[in-house]
């Protein structure tokens, strides 16, 4: 990595993260480094001492976070803690799940004083990283003091809100604990343990016994037993820890149970937006942190690089190598579409979460799973059938109540094949059916073209604006299953022999009606998808540049619009109900709960 696009990474970062980063990023390059450089002398007298006497403060053992627990023998003693908090929690680390969340910043604001070495310093070393052979453990403490002769003090810098007491957790003392047997089988002594809270600037002096060194290797026991087991522990039921549990937006530990959620825990929903290119020879770039769009000499927007979720590609635009390497490192997920909406690629960190997980999806996918399978064609019956029954401007109720019998009958169907043609026929009904959608206000011209529905090949601009908002919606499942670490190709009711996203066109059924098909009729109803806005070229229809980015638009807008979960009973966008369902899908391969349920609208 050259130096200026080292300095490019960090400039992007907030203050207060970028110089942590950094130093991490240098130790990282180059792990023989220190801030400074120790003397000829210094490094001879370590050379001749004994190995036993060469302890962690200045030959430390690593422990890359890139490399799950689940592979070595050496756990993080972080995650031991995890475990002493939720051993849900602790699983969730080990498979690589990782948020983004206040508290989680406020700790990484609090270590930011010591994060970097002071080796300058003899009476006080920071960041100074230990490990145990015999307890199989390593981590980095954050403060070691060294007194006159040689004992140690640990010192733990923590974060704790301003209406919180400073009162050390159990997970704390743990942490301690292992610590400081770390440092005295390196032969050291260690004479007291204290931890910081940066918030209140305030130390508390923490007694660490033989109960609590007991404990402490009782819990390095528990959380192997965690990180090696087959299937993921059952999560808490209401239980107080997951109200202030920065894992429960992925843990989802309420809607295991697939029932009325009271009360409900607030989890926010995605902090961002995706960012959809559509302008045919735009190209998108990094500048001082945000991501710039431009096509010739003229600027089509601007946009915080943190405000971006994933970046989908309509078409012939194009992206920096600076700013698709920076949504690689922020797990970002960038999808390229054709101008047609029809997705033709995904490109995500290698990173990903939940990776054994991925290995029983695809045995799933290989085996069958016709309950899961069901659900997908039950939940898009019965959401068309809504759909239809809310909008239609004529009676259509012997339509509805036939696409109810088909919707129940695909429920106890024996084979993906019947399965199948309970859908076509439900889709003939409802597509049959669709003039009846149309307002009065809606372009004559595009009404009058609508002769049905037809995939490729559409030869009507309804169908084309259809095809192209499938396309976005197929882009959004994909960016949902991958931020869960499943495989978009491995599915239940699409076939993967046909090299499509199977998962991701598996999971988009329940949604094509109230998300899809809800954008385009809401478009053309309220006339802004208009006639103009389509080419016509031998018989063959195209969206303009001003419909695709109408339909983007109208799709971001449905997308963030808030509903009531009918399921969970409470108020959730569609953005983050698409992610919810792709945990379902989670839930059902790694063992949380029996049974996947669709959204059903009502």
């Amino acid at each position: 990595m050259t130096g200026r696009s080292c300095a490019r990474r960090f400039t992007m970062m907030p203050p207060r993260r970028w110089r942590c980063a950094l130093r991490q990023r240098s130790r990282d390059l180059w792990p023989g480094m220190s801030r400074r450089r120790s003397s000829v002398k210094s490094t001879k007298e370590a050379a001749h001492r004994h190995p036993r006497d060469t302890c962690c403060l200045e030959r430390p053992v690593r422990w890359s976070r890139s490399v799950s627990p689940r592979e070595g023998t050496s756990l993080p003693i972080s995650l031991v803690a995890h475990t002493v908090f939720c051993e849900r929690r602790a699983w969730l680390e080990s498979v690589g799940e990782r948020v983004e969340s206040r508290a989680i910043e406020d700790g990484v604001a609090a270590h930011a004083a010591v994060n970097g070495r002071a080796d300058d310093r003899v009476s006080r070393r920071r960041s100074v990283e230990v490990a145990s052979e015999r307890l199989g453990v390593n981590g980095r403490c954050d403060v070691i003091d060294v007194g006159e002769g040689g004992d140690l003090r640990v010192v733990e810098y923590k974060s704790a809100p301003l209406r919180r007491s400073t009162v050390v957790t159990a997970a704390q003392r743990v942490q301690l604990a292992l610590q400081g047997m770390c440092l005295e089988e390196a032969g050291h002594s260690v004479v007291g343990y204290g931890v910081y809270f940066t918030t209140g600037r305030r130390l508390v002096d923490v007694v660490i016994d033989e109960e609590a060194r007991v404990w402490a290797r009782e819990m390095v026991a528990a959380t192997r037993r965690v990180v090696e087991a087959d299937a993921a522990p059952p999560p808490l039921l209401q239980d107080p820890r997951c109200g202030r549990c920065s894992h429960a937006g992925v843990c989802l530990p309420e809607e295991r149970a697939l029932g009325v959620v009271t009360p409900h825990i607030k989890v926010a929903d995605p902090d961002g937006e995706v960012l959809h290119l559509t302008t045919p020879g735009a190209r998108a770039y990094l500048r001082a942190g945000r991501v710039e769009v431009v096509k010739g000499d003229e600027s089509l927007g601007s946009l915080p690089l943190d405000r971006v979720q994933a970046v989908v590609v309509h078409g012939n635009v194009d992206l920096s190598t600076a700013l698709v390497r920076e949504l690689m490192w922020m797990s970002r997920s960038i999808i390229w579409c054709s101008g047609q909406g029809r997705v033709v690629g995904f490109g995500r960190s290698v990173h990903a979460p939940n990776g054994g997980v991925r290995v029983a999806q695809h045995v799933a996918a290989a085996e069958g799973r016709l309950d899961l399978a069901r659900e997908f064609v039950m939940s898009k019956i019965s959401n068309q059938a809504t759909l239809l029954r809310r909008g239609a401007r004529w009676d259509v109720s012997p339509v509805v109540r036939e696409m109810r019998r088909l919707a129940r009958a695909a429920g106890s169907a024996q084979s993906i094949g019947e399965l199948f043609g309970q859908e076509g026929a439900a889709a003939a009904l409802y597509f049959g059916e669709w003039t009846a959608l149309f307002s009065p206000a809606a372009d004559e011209s595009l009404v009058t073209a609508w002769l049905g529905r037809v995939g490729r090949g559409a030869d009507d601009p309804v169908n084309v604006a259809l095809n192209y908002c499938y396309g976005i919606l197929s882009a959004e499942m994909i960016r949902a299953i991958l931020a869960c670490g499943l495989d978009p190709h491995a599915g239940f009711l699409h076939s993967s022999s046909r090299n499509k996203p199977a998962l991701a066109l598996d999971l988009m059924e329940q949604f094509r009606p109230v998300v899809a098909d809800s954008v385009v009729l809401g478009l053309i109803n309220n006339g802004e998808l208009r006639r103009d806005m389509f080419s016509d070229v031998l018989g063959t229809w195209r969206l303009r540049d001003e419909g695709r980015r109408r339909i983007a638009r109208g799709f971001e807008r449905r997308v963030e619009q808030r509903f009531t979960h009918p399921l969970f009973g409470y108020r959730v966008s569609w953005r983050r109900a698409v992610e919810i369902q792709s945990r379902l899908v989670l839930g059902v391969l790694d063992g949380t709960q029996d049974r996947y349920v669709g959204i059903r609208v009502r």
